[in-house]
């Protein structure tokens, strides 16, 4: 493992990077500055190889040590999110609408902060990935980079990220072996009739009605239809329709969304969703038409790499505050895409207390710095330890 004098050294250079991508941030499959931004940095670090345009915007550097057959990746994103910056930070976003309001602008300085540590010491055996992909959050950035050769180009043993995460103790690294982060699917419904005038209801048919109906019913799927100690989450997120006071309109639109770690769930979801609107429809004498979008598995970390990243955390913050045993999270990841093809692990980092607004994708969201060297030294420790001397290929 590195001393802490080149962490600390580096860490205020990283903190100057991330403000930086801060305010300057770019939505899924547009990071066209943030990537260049990247790749100039990993050029300055002497990486053996800068590969660009990786799955639309996503760059892959390529870092050898010491001889070795053996390689591991690592991975930040690149994307921010359609969200109104509220901090009022001297640095915030530059582009109204655009902010980094779940904290890629950190994980991506803080990996490039473990490849420039590591290219100055390339004390390992092996070579490591450092895997930066756009479009984490909704378009499945890290899909369309896997399509586009990453683990065929880059074959690795195990793939690792982090993220920071608002609520966890500061200086707590949590890791779990299994089912870390929920799978997603995401539905559109509507409902479609006849409107009327509101003083002549009898007129027309009343899809207002049939949805408010559909979003207490689409409930029993939690309460009635699986085990009560299955995780399971159906949420409305969306309901929109009409524009006029006093006219009931003839379609009303709904979007939601289904969580679970048990991948069988997602056919049980799509098919309740469906039969449960079709009956309120048919009762309300309306048609429902429903477009179900399966999304993100569940994220499921192996248990070698997680036993690895444990290892790497304990030396870096104490056994005592590496966390292993602890629920998992009904939020969704599309690292679950590369842990799926290459295992590997996906850890939270404690990132202290937050109140209103101010945790992840909210518009008063603020990254807590304070995280950077134990990322810095966690990384570097993980790629020391695993691709240590004399360890089997």
């Amino acid at each position: 493992m590195l001393h802490n004098d080149p962490v600390a050294a580096l860490t205020p250079q990283v903190v100057e990077w991330r403000h930086h991508i801060h305010a300057n941030p770019e939505l899924g499959f547009s990071e066209f500055e943030t990537a260049r931004f990247v790749a100039d940095k990993l050029r300055a670090f002497g990486l053996d190889e800068i590969h660009e345009g990786m799955g639309g915007t996503g760059v892959v550097g390529v870092l050898r040590g010491r001889p070795g057959t053996r390689a591991i990746g690592l991975r930040a994103e690149l994307d921010a999110l359609p969200v109104l910056e509220k901090t009022g930070l001297p640095y915030a976003s530059k582009r109204d609408g655009v902010m980094h309001a779940c904290g890629h602008d950190g994980h991506t300085a803080m990996l490039l902060g473990a490849a420039r540590l590591l290219a100055d010491s390339r004390a390992f055996d092996g070579t490591v990935y450092f895997i930066f992909q756009p479009a984490e959050e909704n378009e499945g950035g890290s899909m369309r980079i896997i399509e586009d050769g990453l683990f065929e180009r880059f074959p690795v043993e195990a793939v690792y990220a982090v993220h920071n995460w608002p609520g966890l103790p500061l200086g707590t690294i949590a890791a779990r072996a299994g089912a870390m982060m929920a799978a997603v699917d995401t539905f559109e419904l509507s409902f479609e009739g006849t409107g009327a005038h509101a003083a002549m209801p009898q007129l027309g048919d009343d899809p207002v009605l049939a949805a408010s109906a559909f979003v207490q019913a689409v409930q029993r799927i939690v309460s009635r239809s699986v085990d009560p100690q299955t995780a399971l989450v159906v949420s409305i997120t969306q309901i929109h329709g009409g524009n006029v006071g006093n006219i009931v309109p003839g379609k009303v639109g709904l979007q939601g969304t289904c969580r679970f770690f048990e991948p069988a769930l997602s056919d049980h979801c799509e098919r309740l969703v469906g039969g449960i609107a079709e009956g309120i429809a048919a009762a309300h004498g309306l048609t429902a038409k429903l477009v179900y979008k399966k999304g993100y598995p569940p994220l499921v970390n192996t248990s070698a790499a997680t036993a690895q990243a444990v290892q790497a955390a304990a030396a870096v913050v104490g056994r005592e505050r590496v966390e292993t045993a602890f629920n998992p999270s009904l939020g969704c990841e599309d690292f679950a895409y590369m842990i799926r093809e290459a295992g590997g692990c996906y850890a939270w980092i404690g990132a202290g207390s937050v109140g209103p607004g101010e945790g992840l994708h909210g518009d008063r969201y603020v990254f807590n710095d304070a995280i950077v060297p134990t990322v810095l030294s966690y990384f570097v420790t993980l790629v020391e330890q695993t691709l240590a001397a004399n360890t089997a290929d």
